[in-house]
């Protein structure tokens, strides 16, 4: 029996010519072929056009029968003039590796390269959370344009993200319930503005303080909601959503996130005089401070991921649990109910 017979016979066979195809051409096709929204195909674009295509692109999904090809890929993300970070060449790692999968079950190439032992996928730098100190919140604050002091509250007393923070409407309110209904998202694709579901298509119900509450209806008095009318990037068969957002601009419209950060946010900063660093200072470390807060008083990890919108409260552990409270006193105070200290020195010091 001939080798191709025995690899037919195994399930092994590959007919050779089935991998004659660029990888940027199949990988467009098995990237348009999964079911996302239009702001993910668009990220993932994005991507692939800046990190996978250029080195990768015009290769022949043939010349992927070994691991050097992904190696050699790997060490070019990191001699560009502007490296990306680990985080985000794993991000990439990853979709090229799920592309590499499909031509493996399209019997385009017999192995996935990305998963050979030599190959040694891109590892994010993992960095605590460290909250803001309540002095650089007041002080943002403070120097906020007062067309945009709600996001302090709608940040760090929501836990919003930002294109939720821009889509904000008190129509979403349960006053009866004091709860915060949070159901779409702006987000900009391809330069338009839309609005869409929060991030996983997760609506969630967050509990609403009375102050949070107090000072948006302040801000309401001034600058009363404006209906703004944007098209509806899901797949729902809906084509645009109106929505009496709360806050917008003097031009009574939405900015942009890249506009907002560069006009409103970074700015800010300066005026309070406070440096701003990247991955700190982002309208996200708000979203940090609700979380931190949360947890100091007590509320578990299983609610506050539900609160955020949390793929899953491993998630959620994962990034905050340094922040959690020590749990040392309370087994501490357990075992001692167990084994009263004997002297009253020790007992004072337990109790203090």
């Amino acid at each position: 029996m001939t080798k191709v017979e025995n690899d037919k016979y195994a399930g092994t066979y590959t007919d050779p010519n089935a991998g004659n195809v660029e990888f940027k051409a199949y990988a467009v096709t098995v990237l348009a072929a999964r079911s996302q929204d239009e702001s993910t195909v668009d990220t993932l674009t994005s991507r692939m056009n800046s990190q996978v295509y250029p080195f990768l692109g015009r290769k022949l999904l043939s010349s992927f029968s070994t691991p050097d090809v992904i190696r050699k890929w790997l060490a070019w993300m990191n001699e560009q003039d502007k490296p990306v970070s680990a985080g985000y060449q794993r991000q990439v790692f990853g979709l090229v590796s799920s592309v590499l999968d499909a031509a493996v079950a399209d019997g385009k190439i017999k192995i996935n390269p990305c998963r050979d032992a030599s190959v040694h996928p891109p590892k994010p730098i993992s960095r605590n959370i460290t909250p803001w100190p309540d002095t650089r919140l007041r002080r943002v604050e403070l120097a906020l344009p007062t067309r945009f002091k709600p996001c302090i509250p709608l940040g760090a007393g929501l836990g919003l993200r930002q294109g939720e923070v821009f889509a904000f409407s008190l129509d979403n309110v349960d006053r009866k319930e004091m709860v915060y209904h949070c159901t779409r998202q702006m987000v900009t694709v391809n330069g338009a503005r839309k609005f869409k579901l929060p991030k996983g298509h997760k609506t969630r119900v967050i509990p609403l303080g009375h102050g949070v509450l107090d000072d948006l209806d302040a801000y309401a008095k001034r600058y009363p909601p404006v209906e703004i009318t944007l098209p509806w990037a899901e797949r729902d068969g809906r084509a645009t959503e109106t929505v009496r957002v709360l806050m917008v601009n003097d031009a009574g419209d939405l900015y942009t996130r890249q506009t907002f950060n560069s006009v409103v946010w970074r700015p800010t900063f300066t005026k309070a005089g406070l440096s701003y660093a990247d991955r700190v200072d982002g309208m996200h470390a708000l979203r940090h401070l609700f979380a931190s807060a949360l947890l100091e008083r007590g509320v578990t990890v299983k609610e506050l991921a539900a609160y955020l919108g949390h793929s899953s409260e491993g998630f959620t552990l994962k990034t905050y649990t340094h922040l959690m409270p020590s749990s040392y006193s309370r087994a501490r105070q357990a075992v001692n109910e167990m084994f009263a200290p004997r002297h009253s020195a020790q007992a004072a010091v337990v109790t203090a």
